[in-house]
């Protein structure tokens, strides 16, 4: 079970990293904002493992098996961008230094920044995911992906494919950065299914 959560996070991580990349090759951010959304799309008809696309639902069910799918995902998402960052900086030069300005203008950001910019990021994921599930409808996606883009909200799994591809992934201020975002993302995605616990409303 733990390997096919490892693998599905792998796969997720990539389809990630297909957003990245078709995001930082558009010069109309409109566009690449839109075409962001093939991963999310790809992830939730294939079922992959994304870790912002289940830890909000931790909220609700924080099982052993729900805690170990998601965290084991995370990992997998890690491998997935790590992978890709490699492969694209292979296949696409051009495009590591279009992903080191993204990167370096990151972390000029005040760790509270980046970690507000991650919470509106987890909060829109969990919408974006919610909508999918329950709904059966991919409007959530189209709309709620864009959002965060175009919002400058931070996007775990899609920054650490950014810094791979950057080549500053082990660099400790990349780390750290990227800690504060998945902590970020975590917080956000729990904060509807929280407060709809508090409020006496379980969360489907």
């Amino acid at each position: 079970m733990l390997r096919r959560d490892l693998i599905d996070g792998v796969l997720a991580g990539c389809l990630v990293s297909f957003g990245g990349t078709v995001l930082l090759s558009c010069d109309n951010r409109y566009l690449g904002a839109l075409l962001f959304c093939i991963a999310l799309l790809a992830i939730c008809w294939f079922g992959f493992n994304l870790y912002t696309g289940k830890v909000g639902f931790l909220a609700v069910d924080h099982s052993g098996k729900a805690l170990a799918t998601a965290y084991t995902g995370l990992l997998g998402n890690f491998l997935g961008t790590l992978l890709m960052g490699c492969l694209i900086a292979l296949a696409l030069p051009a495009l590591r230094e279009a992903a080191l300005a993204a990167c370096e203008k990151r972390l000029m950001q005040l760790p509270l920044q980046s970690f507000l910019r991650g919470c509106f990021c987890g909060v829109l994921m969990y919408i974006a995911v919610w909508t999918f599930r329950e709904k059966k409808t991919i409007v959530g996606i189209l709309f709620c992906i864009p959002v965060f883009v175009l919002s400058g909200f931070e996007h775990s799994i899609a920054d650490m494919y950014y810094f791979s591809l950057a080549g500053i992934l082990f660099q400790g201020r990349s780390l750290l950065f990227l800690l504060l975002i998945v902590l970020g993302n975590s917080l956000g995605g729990m904060f509807i299914p929280l407060l709809q616990r508090l409020r006496g409303k379980e969360a489907p």
